[in-house]
């Protein structure tokens, strides 16, 4: 954790959100008091659609559909 005053983070700010980014946790500070942490912004992952992966799969076991010894109770 780093922290920085006001002035400083204003100087730096172009460093100081590279380091943000990179992992580090960003502290700003005023008159030694934490006000703010800088931390990058999770964009939320876009909605998977159905048949998005068609053509991807390269190779299927060949027993994938037999039934696994010791579950035939359960089909």
């Amino acid at each position: 954790m780093s922290q920085y005053n006001i002035a400083e983070a204003k100087a730096q700010l172009s460093e100081l959100a590279r380091r943000a980014l990179a992992g580090e946790e960003i502290i700003i500070a005023r008159d030694n008091h934490p006000l703010v942490r800088l931390v990058p912004v999770r964009l939320p992952r876009r909605a998977r659609r159905p048949g998005s992966g068609k053509g991807q799969l390269l190779r299927m076991a060949p027993d994938f559909d037999d039934i696994p010894d010791g579950f035939e109770d359960y089909v």
